[in-house]
C-alpha cells in the first residue's frame, strides 16, 4: 500500500496556526514553524498573566486604599484591622472604589476604624 501524506490534515492545521497569529511581525505570521512557536509563546503568556492580573489589580487597590488611608491619619493596616475589629466586611476591590469615588464614606469608615482601635 502507498504511503499517503496528510495534506488536507495538515494545511488545516498550518491554517489555524497561522490565523491564529495573524497579527505577529514579519515571519511570525507568514511561516508555519515560526507562527506555531509564536502562537505556543503567546498561550503560554496568556495562561501566566491571567493569574498575575490579579495579583496586580490586589496591589493596585492596596495602594489606593493606603492613600485614602493616611489622609484620614492611619495606615492600610491599621485601617483594614479596625474594620475588622468592626466587623465590617468590605473587600479590597469595593473599598478601593469607595476611596477614589466617595472620599465622605471612606472618611466614615477611617472614623469606624479609628474608634475601634482606640
Amino acid at each position: 500500500m502507498p504511503r499517503s501524506s496528510p495534506r488536507v490534515y495538515a494545511r488545516n492545521r498550518h491554517k489555524k496556526v497561522l490565523k491564529f497569529t495573524k497579527g505577529q511581525f514579519g515571519t511570525r505570521s507568514k511561516l508555519f514553524r515560526r507562527a506555531n512557536e509564536a502562537m505556543l509563546k503567546s498561550l503560554f503568556y496568556a495562561f501566566r498573566d491571567r493569574r498575575n492580573r490579579k495579583r496586580d489589580f490586589r496591589r493596585l487597590w492596596i495602594t489606593r486604599i493606603n492613600a485614602a488611608a493616611r489622609l484620614n491619619g492611619l495606615s492600610y493596616s491599621r485601617l483594614v484591622h479596625g474594620l475588622k475589629q468592626a466587623n465590617v466586611q468590605v473587600d479590597r476591590k469595593l473599598l478601593a472604589d469607595i476611596a477614589a469615588r466617595d472620599a465622605a464614606t471612606f472618611t466614615r469608615l477611617a472614623d469606624l476604624a479609628k474608634t475601634q482601635l482606640a
